[in-house]
């Protein structure tokens, strides 16, 4: 009877989604629409549990969970002839990297031939700091990872590839409008001594970017599709002792507005309608927007150095909130009632062609003109500074920030690695190179020596797309420059451009060149040398002006495919056992036999590992609440703001084996949330504990009490199955 309901539950789950694929109209055109439309989502979570989350470089920063569910946002836009189109994926990871868009490439065509290749296909990250790592094709990446981990590639490549189908199966007749306004109090630059070498910096009211861009996308009906903004600021109002895996601030922001839209119901990813708060020039922004402190004194940090008493580690930037769950909801809410403002009142159309151009650079030895000088690019580098990390994830040792000198004992370490050719040396100057990673390329490449680059056209809106993290100033000049370069060439005045950060392949830092003169994170961190940016404006401004006059732009090299050269060392599961005299799925915990609202549930079950099954697109638990007898609504899963699902190894005396307790926190809500008429309101938690072969399931029954009284409604019980 158990295993019944279960099943009637969860397909009231997924039919939703299945029921609006089925009612889509056919593409045909429309007298009101200006292009084609469809969007797309789909889960992309990855494992749960062991593996090192990317974005830290922490090597102790491991899953054990889920705070929010990853996910895909798919858009496909076409013109309504239907003969130009692109794809815009935005992806709840730290970023998008070569190996995740060659793969997908690959997939994509074997489904749709030549439809989607390298030119029209985006994949750009929100840069969440609590996702899986692992899945990117060069090793200094994959380091804390303990090398390639080819489940956290697999499960986004995937996800990324299904979320596209069910965008281009979408398709639709629709408009597209256009919205920006200014967002306050969300963001702060966390490296203001360098934006402060910048002699432009008068140009700007602030010193990290404000401006809040947003597309608002309908079909011919004038019913909502979905929504891309892109807005500055980093995903890491989740710090580095967060083990759970997130989509942080903007992910936050993505639930929301769909809830908004889809219903309060809507399971997360399950909805019609797709919202992408994609990442933008986010290279020196934090979401910590106290601003940075020592947390043993409480004083404010150094300010060129972002130190205390010397050292990076105890220089912290503080959230808005009393813990990083708390600044998460309160950045991440921000985002979306400013998106909703501006959803609601966006009014400009985009009128126009659909257009793109794309081009693989080689940004090892890219020569180009500055002050009538021919200068180049280097091969990539890492400074002194990058070892001492942001206030937003402090570094370790004696590394500070704003470091132009070297240290004999570093160097010697650095040389055991690689020491820099006199070349490099003078090439990256003034930055001292603490891993000479372009100059290394065993057992195969540590950084990117070939970049994917892009621009899109949907009429008067262009998106740039750029392979890793623009500074504030970086991006304003990178827009500048294409903007102005569009318009000489006879664009309309009223051209917007929007940066697209972290998108296709992840080449660290583009600092400007003052920025990188003074040598903080971010510079230490711009790999190809102190003309970076420039580089990039002289090729981004050359494929502008080849997408104005409809040219066709060189495609350059094509990066090789890494992905069957790495080398994984993370442990995979090998057996799953559980303390003597225990079962998979007993109760180690109960729940209580009543509670008030506002007050958290805890309860945890014995388990096998979560790595033996990612529950993608599924959820490892539900909380199902009582509409009727024997009625039961799925209430919350795994990918609600309102739950927790942690993982917690028990170790025992062997090397290959731990037991697993999984566990569930659920701040249970108001009543007014489910209108019980009742004094009671009852709730089923059901935990789907994975032994390698099968999938089980578990039952705890519990009352929510009226907040005005104490009625014993039930004693919590788990049903034995």
């Amino acid at each position: 009877h158990m295993n019944h309901r279960h099943v009637i539950v969860k397909r009231r789950m997924f039919l939703g989604a299945a029921v609006c694929i089925l009612l889509l109209p056919l593409v045909t055109c429309s007298n009101s629409a200006n292009y084609l439309i469809g969007a797309g989502i789909y889960d992309i979570t990855g494992p749960a549990a062991e593996v090192n989350m990317m974005g830290y470089a922490m090597m102790d920063q491991i899953s054990n969970g889920i705070h929010l569910r990853l996910f895909s946002r798919a858009f496909v836009i076409a013109d309504t002839h239907n003969k130009s189109r692109f794809v815009f994926v935005s992806i709840d990871a730290c970023m998008g990297t070569q190996s995740i868009k060659l793969q997908v490439l690959k997939k994509l065509e074997g489904i749709y031939g030549s439809l989607y290749t390298a030119e029209n296909v985006v994949i750009s990250g929100i840069h969440t700091h609590s996702g899986p790592g692992g899945y990117l094709q060069y090793l200094l990446f994959d380091i804390t990872s303990l090398g390639f981990v080819r489940e956290s590639l697999d499960v986004i490549v995937d996800g990324i590839v299904e979320s596209i189908q069910m965008a281009h199966d979408r398709l639709q007749p629709g408009n597209i409008f256009f919205s920006n306004g200014t967002l306050l109090n969300a963001n702060i630059n966390r490296s203001p001594s360098a934006y402060e070498a910048n002699p432009d910096k008068h140009h700007y009211e602030y010193n990290v970017d404000k401006q809040f861009v947003l597309l608002k996308l309908v079909n011919d009906q004038g019913h909502g599709i979905g929504m891309i903004n892109w807005f500055a600021v980093h995903c890491t109002s989740m710090n580095n002792t967060n083990g759970l895996v997130s989509s942080d601030n903007k992910g936050y922001a993505s639930l929301l507005m769909e809830q908004h839209m889809n219903g309060l119901g809507t399971i997360p990813g399950q909805g019609q309608f797709v919202a992408a708060f994609a990442q933008s020039n986010l290279g020196d922004v934090s979401p910590n927007t106290r601003g940075a402190f020592c947390a043993d004194t409480g004083k404010p940090c150094d300010y060129n150095h972002s130190t205390c008493h010397g050292r990076s580690e105890l220089c912290r930037g503080i959230g808005p909130g009393k813990d990083m769950f708390e600044s998460t909801e309160i950045i991440g809410r921000k985002q979306f009632e400013k998106a909703l403002e501006l959803f609601d009142s966006a009014n400009i159309p985009l009128v126009g062609p659909v257009d793109f151009r794309q081009a693989y650079v080689d940004m090892t030895n890219f020569s180009l003109e500055v002050d009538g000088e021919t200068v180049h690019t280097c091969p990539p580098a890492m400074g002194y500074s990058f070892a001492a990390g942001t206030t937003d994830g402090p570094g370790a040792f004696d590394f500070i920030q704003n470091d132009t000198k070297d240290n004999p004992f570093w160097n010697a370490v650095r040389d055991l690695i690689k020491a820099p050719s006199e070349e490099q040396v003078k090439c990256q100057h003034p930055k001292p190179i603490l891993l000479d990673t372009g100059e290394i390329h065993e057992p195969y490449d540590w950084q990117a020596p070939i970049v994917d680059t892009q621009i899109l056209r949907i009429g008067q809106f262009v998106i740039v797309p750029v392979p890793g993290e623009f500074t504030t100033m970086s991006g304003r000049r990178l827009r500048h420059a294409v903007n102005e370069t569009l318009k000489a060439a006879g664009f309309p005045d009223n051209t917007q451009v929007v940066i697209a950060g972290l998108s296709n392949t992840y080449a660290d830092y583009i600092a400007t060149f003052e920025e990188y003169s003074v040598q903080r994170y971010e510079g230490a961190s711009t790999i190809y040398g102190p003309h970076t940016l420039n580089a990039y404006i002289q090729h981004y401004k050359k494929m502008a002006s080849d997408l104005a006059a409809g040219r066709t732009t060189s495609k350059g090299q094509t990066p090789k495919n890494l992905v069957d050269d790495q080398i994984p060392f993370l442990r995979p599961v090998l057996w799953d056992s559980h303390p003597s005299g225990k079962h998979f799925g007993d109760v180690h915990k109960d729940a209580n036999t009543k509670y008030k609202v506002n007050e958290t549930v805890t309860v945890q079950f014995w388990s096998g590992n979560p790595r033996n099954n990612l529950m993608t697109n599924e959820t490892f638990l539900t909380v199902e609440q009582e509409q009727s007898k024997n009625e039961w609504l799925v209430y919350r899963t795994d990918a609600f703001w309102d739950t927790k699902y942690v993982v917690v190894s028990v170790s025992c005396d062997s090397l290959f084996l731990a037991f697993f307790l999984l566990c569930l926190l659920f701040f249970l809500p108001l009543l007014s949330e489910f209108r019980s008429p009742k004094a009671c309101a009852y709730f089923y938690i059901v935990f789907y504990y994975l032994f390698p072969y099968r999938l089980l399931f578990s039952y705890i029954q519990l009352p929510l009490i009226n907040p005005a009284t104490y009625l014993d409604c039930c004693v919590c019980c788990c049903v034995s199955v």
